[in-house]
């Protein structure tokens, strides 16, 4: 197998000091025996994505390793100290229960205490939203999570934090990238000042659950809670360490956990993915509300940044619910509480996404509140908290199964999501309705929205290349027609350009560049594509919509759009 020169040049370095032993005996054996493993590990540097930077484990510079990891904390070190000459500079640092998650955390403490920056080390895995939450409580100038939220068990990943506890974003992160880039793997300092590294536990897990109850409760009935009956998985995750004593302080008195699934596990040994965006996710504790008869199921992912939720439709039956609806149910019931107390006089905003459904911006428009739109991803909902400091954030979601109470956490957070939607169904149940019905409720008021995602993996560089053909087929052959209905508008976000089909007009966007582009029909339906910028994936989001008189009406409706999605699926041949 013919290697690239490029490659070979960064296989050499890596078989010399500073690389240890075992590392360099590792890629002489890739060398002999696998070639093609060695060029996947070696062929680029991992980058950031819309999560942080996360990758598989192993040796070479497209890999999660001591190596990757101390270089890219080097770097921040480097800027940290250029961005704050005169200060004593902190950084906080949390992990996951992913494989090597605890002896990376500690390398990556190591690095920081080495350059004389102090550390605030979690003793124990804790979910990432205690880490935003514990760099703005701790005053620190950065935190890093050590995870790779639901990726496959191989996965491990970075991700950084600046002071307001949201992620990084332009241009502050390519200039990290450009100091970490410059850098030599030999200018590491690997020696810890083990003086500078203070371990951090039940203190700000107590804060943490504290902030979380003040941010996500409305009930004040007891009564009301106790009646709820909750199954919650962990899957295996880190949201068993704050979780369920959240619920407990809160009132929730009757949750149910899936046993099999409530040890912390990087093998993720009872799901095929650790992903509640994923059905079979949940099966364990579907089952398990059956047994108890439970109102609700919710399950988290490894990092407790995301949720799943199933709840009981008309018959009675547990039924999931994707990120669009439960997002919309959180953002309405938030307005409807911000309203009955008072508390709206339009300097409030939410936070949603390009890719999310549109019926965000419906529900917020109809409580005269803003609705902002940014880019994939929670670090730019989290900035727009930092962009509009004259305007209160309320909530924020994205489809992917995130949603942020609050300005306490600036990234998703399924501590306090988890919360609220229990207080959700729990008032919902006590008023004779459920939080099915006011899902319906919600269709009638503001439109039924459905909404339906097609993820195509493809892996390697064979699967990267091919991805980036992908949309650069759909740039050079742009489609004028889906479905039979007319595209009207095409909004090109890499070129910044939205163009009107009809006329030829060209507005710029002023949202930063990203790879994704959007189709918008003349039936109201909404078509987006864009590359994965955490998983090997192209990503299609289809939205379509009707109006609905009542909620009688909705099954018929339901079934006219479910047909609309698959003739668009068909259509554009990603079926």
């Amino acid at each position: 197998m013919h290697i690239e020169e490029h490659i070979l040049k960064q296989v050499n370095e890596w078989l010399t000091d500073p690389f240890d032993k075992e590392t360099r005996e590792q890629v002489e054996e890739m060398m002999t025996s696998s070639p093609d493993v060695l060029t996947e590990s070696f062929y680029k540097n991992l980058e950031f994505g819309t999560g942080g930077m996360r990758g598989i484990m192993g040796v070479g510079t497209n890999r999660i390793n001591k190596y990757t990891l101390g270089k890219s904390t080097q770097g921040l070190s480097n800027y940290l100290k250029q961005s704050f000459p005169s200060e004593t500079l902190r950084v906080a640092i949390a992990y996951d229960c992913r494989l090597n998650s605890n002896t990376l955390a500690k390398t990556v403490a190591d690095v920081f205490s080495a350059n004389g920056i102090e550390v605030y080390l979690f003793s124990d895995m804790r979910p990432t939203p205690e880490l935003s939450f514990a760099v703005r409580h701790l005053n620190c100038h950065c935190g890093i999570v050590l995870t790779a939220s639901h990726n496959p068990p191989e996965y491990n990943g970075y991700k950084v934090y600046w002071q307001d506890g949201g992620q990084l974003v332009p241009p502050q992160d390519g200039e990290i990238i450009s100091v970490i880039e410059a850098l030599n793997y030999s200018e590491i300092q690997w020696v810890a000042n083990e003086d500078l590294i203070h371990y951090i536990d039940h203190e700000i897990d107590d804060a943490f659950i504290e902030s979380t109850i003040k941010n996500a409760s409305f009930i004040t009935d007891a009564k009301t809670r106790e009646n709820l009956s909750i199954v919650f998985t962990s899957l295996h995750g880190t949201s068993i360490k704050v979780v369920p004593d959240t619920l407990a302080r809160a009132g929730y008195t009757s949750v149910s956990i899936v046993e099999e699934q409530r040890e912390p596990n990087g093998n993720f040994p009872t799901v095929k993915s650790p992903n509640p965006e994923e059905p079979e996710a949940l099966t364990m504790a579907l089952a398990l509300a059956e047994k108890v008869s439970a109102d609700i199921v919710i399950g988290t992912d490894p990092d407790s940044d995301r949720l799943g939720v199933a709840v009981r439709n008309n018959e009675g039956q547990m039924v999931l619910l994707n990120g669009n609806q439960t997002m919309s149910l959180m953002t309405a019931f938030l307005l409807e509480q911000w309203k009955n107390a008072g508390k709206l006089n339009g300097n409030q905003f939410v936070g949603s996404t390009i890719v999310s459904t549109p019926m965000m911006m419906e529900i917020a428009t109809n409580y005269g509140v803003q609705c902002k739109v940014g880019l994939t991803g929670f670090k730019w909902i989290a900035k727009f908290i930092k962009d509009f400091p004259e305007l209160e954030f309320i909530g924020g979601g994205e489809e992917s199964f995130g949603f942020m109470v609050g300005d306490k956490v600036r990234d998703k957070d399924a501590v306090a999501s988890t919360l609220l939607i229990c207080e959700i169904a729990a008032l919902a149940k006590a008023n004779g309705s459920s939080v099915y019905q006011e899902l319906l409720k919600l269709y009638v008021d503001h439109g039924f929205y459905k909404e339906h995602l097609v993820s195509l993996t493809k892996k390697g560089i064979e699967g990267a290349l091919a991805i980036k053909q992908m949309m650069v087929d759909m740039r050079e052959n742009p489609i004028a027609e889906i479905n039979g209905q007319r595209v009207l508008m095409v909004e090109d976000y890499l070129a910044s350009t939205a163009k009107n089909l009809l006329t030829g007009e060209q507005e710029e966007l002023t949202i930063p560049k990203s790879d994704v582009l959007i189709y918008y029909t003349e039936d109201g339906s909404k078509i987006a594509a864009r590359p994965s910028g955490t998983e090997p994936k192209i990503k299609f989001y289809v939205s379509v919509n009707t109006h609905v008189g009542s909620v009688d009406e909705i099954p018929n409706a339901e079934a006219y759009l479910d047909e609309k999605i698959r003739n668009i699926l068909t259509d554009l041949n990603i079926i």
